[in-house]
């Protein structure tokens, strides 16, 4: 994992299938960083930036796609905010299946002095990682959903 200090400051960028299992690795990240600030007395705060926080309605999930583009802009706007104010770990924990949907976020962290790490989660091609997605994503997202966003993917 990674080491806090004063000049560290990562983006990392998530990349994966709904029900890939990239919230349960940014979940053990952030357990991994608090577990590290109590051994060597410091803080590390990391910033988690998920479209699909806006979706949530009194705890329920509600995608509409007509909102989807406005989330968008809103993580994205919050994600920057937390770099001008010096968040050390920011993360942006979307699908970013094709190269342009996270390119705002890698633009805006190398401008304002992040290192960028891009921590994909799974092979979004795999068939059978695909199957797997649909039977254990949180949000009710179909295979035929899941083939469609595979089929985006853009690898480095």
């Amino acid at each position: 994992m990674l080491e806090a200090n004063d000049d560290l400051r990562v983006a990392i960028i998530m990349r994966g299938l709904p029900g890939s299992g990239k919230s349960y690795w940014v979940s053990h990240f952030i357990d991994s960083k608090a577990k590290q600030s109590e051994l060597n007395g410091t803080t590390a705060s990391v910033g988690v930036f998920s479209t699909d926080q806006y979706f949530f309605k009194n705890g329920t999930y509600q995608f509409n796609a007509k909102l989807l583009s406005k989330y968008h802009q809103m993580n994205l706007s919050a994600f920057i905010e937390a770099m001008a104010d010096n968040v050390p770990f920011v993360i942006c924990d979307n699908t970013n299946m094709a190269l342009w949907e996270y390119q705002p976020y890698q633009a805006a962290a190398l401008a304002l002095g992040y290192e960028i790490r891009i921590q994909q989660i799974g092979v979004p091609i795999d068939v059978e990682h695909q199957r797997l997605c649909a039977q254990r994503n949180s949000h009710g997202v179909p295979l035929n959903s899941i083939k469609r966003m595979a089929a985006l993917f853009e690898p480095l």
